[in-house]
């Protein structure tokens, strides 16, 4: 192979020096705050490239969702030059091979570069790594470092966080910690720093943006783009409002645990095994959110100990947990029974795990206006919640650029799970009949509906069973 100088063909703009030279030079945990279209991935793809030929190891640019990565990055295009983002950065000479499919590039001297989702981070824990981008991170899973942080740390990589501000949430903290920790690099850019939009071009994006969301919000949106403002709510948030009115009215705070109010909690059980849970106290007029809760690929058992072990460290007691409608047909890891049923199996074992019910079945726009409802009468614990908090005001309905409008539906991101619960903990408080016992019959005639049998074959085993109860022959 002929001699091939990287990075290939590109130099970093005075502006993007600092972040370089401190990659260049070692640095392993890097913070870049900048303004839309300063070229944050285009020095990380290229800070990746010199560095996989520097050491031989896998290498991620990891971008919120992976179907979004493919997009942004994958099949991105340099509109300045016309090019494929990544054939500016690793070109064809330096690679063996290009996976289409899985995103992944494998260089001539064994390393490999990959483009993967925050989305699905459980599917990356354990892989070796020796070093990440968290592209877009402020709208990034918050618990992906976390999961990954470890590897990092055993395998001496590094990491970096790039992304524009999007409210005060996860990335602002990861902000505030390079700014804290010594060897760290953190760096706030924003458009008057850089030469990359004029004066004019920037009145005109203020315009744009408040012809589309009026003059408050558009200047908002204005500051946090191109000024890396974290004071803009998040663009979309369906529940931003509200959060930021509990920290004004002082309702977000540490507070003690009330010993004698029973404790209710409010669940979510994800696509991906992903399962959020809110705890709540009554106290007359008052809502008390005392802690949440978030774990992905968990069983049962591991809830039930989690709730035995809050309720000895808490010294609280349990009145009911409040589950959606598809725990009762849904099952996870019990050989057939559903969700609900195993719980209801844990609660005659454990007595002090109180009852478990199911919510009302409404649909998501009602659950909606059932939590903003809610959140007036709710102080929430600020330590114990923060995560489920950032959660919360993350939620966000998706913008259609084409329609110039906001959809209906909320994006399924992080933030959901944490959200759903939430919606389901409202709807227990605001809407929903005392909690009734669940039918053990009942639970026998949805496993019969999970086996294939008709309504009428249930019909009749139902009369059956009826019968026997009246005769007293029912086992």
């Amino acid at each position: 192979m002929a001699e091939l100088r990287l990075p290939y063909q590109w130099a970093p703009r005075a502006y993007q020096r600092g972040l370089w030279n401190y990659l260049k030079d070692g640095g392993t945990r890097a913070v870049m705050c900048a303004h839309r279209r300063w070229g944050k991935d285009e020095v990380c793809l290229h800070h990746t490239a010199c560095a996989a030929f520097e050491r031989v190891g896998n290498y991620w640019h990891m971008l919120p969702e992976y179907a979004q990565a493919r997009k942004a990055i994958w099949d991105g295009v340099n509109s300045h030059s016309g090019k494929k983002r990544i054939d500016e950065a690793f070109p064809l000479a330096v690679r063996e091979s290009t996976n289409d499919q899985e995103m992944k590039i494998k260089f001539k001297n064994g390393s490999t570069w990959q483009v993967v989702g925050s989305d699905n981070v459980n599917s990356l824990v354990g892989s070796g790594v020796a070093g990440m981008v968290f592209s877009e991170y402020a709208l990034s899973n918050p618990s992906s470092w976390g999961y990954l942080s470890p590897i990092l740390e055993e395998n001496g990589g590094w990491a970096i966080f790039i992304s524009t501000p999007r409210g005060h949430n996860h990335f602002e903290s990861m902000l505030e910690t390079a700014r804290r920790e010594a060897g760290w690099f953190a760096e706030v850019s924003r458009a008057d720093d850089t030469d990359v939009f004029t004066a004019t071009q920037l009145t005109a994006q203020l315009r744009e943006l408040q012809d589309l969301h009026g003059v408050e919000y558009g200047l908002a949106m204005w500051r946090q783009e191109y000024f890396a403002s974290f004071d803009a709510a998040v663009i979309g948030s369906i529940w931003g409002d509200c959060v930021l009115q509990a920290e004004q009215q002082g309702r977000i705070l540490d507070f003690d645990i009330l010993r004698d109010c029973p404790v209710d909690t409010g669940w979510d059980l994800g696509r991906t095994d992903s399962t959020s849970i809110w705890f709540r106290q009554l106290h007359g007029k008052d809502i008390n959110i005392l802690d949440h809760h978030s774990s992905h690929g968990k069983d049962i058992p591991f809830y039930v100990a989690l709730l035995l072990e809050k309720a000895r460290d808490h010294q609280i007691r349990y009145r009911t947990h409040w589950l959606p409608h598809d725990a009762r047909p849904r099952t996870l890891a019990a050989g057939g029974q559903s969700i609900l049923q195993q719980f209801h199996e844990a609660a005659k074992v454990h007595p002090e795990l109180g009852r478990f019910a199911i919510v009302p079945r409404l649909d998501v726009q009602e659950g909606i206006q059932a939590a903003r409802a809610t959140f007036p009468s709710c102080r929430f614990h600020k330590t114990r919640c923060e995560k489920g908090l950032n959660s919360l005001r993350q939620y966000h309905r998706e913008w259609d650029d084409e329609r110039k409008l906001f959809l209906d539906v909320p994006v399924h991101d992080f933030s959901s799970h944490d959200a759903d619960a939430f919606r389901y903990l409202s709807l227990s408080w605001k809407f929903a009949r005392p909690a009734q016992p669940e039918s053990p019959l009942m639970d026998r005639l949805l496993a019969g509906s999970r086996q294939g049998l008709t309504m009428g074959a249930l019909r009749e085993r139902l009369l059956r069973r009826k019968s026997a109860e009246r005769e007293g022959t029912a086992p």
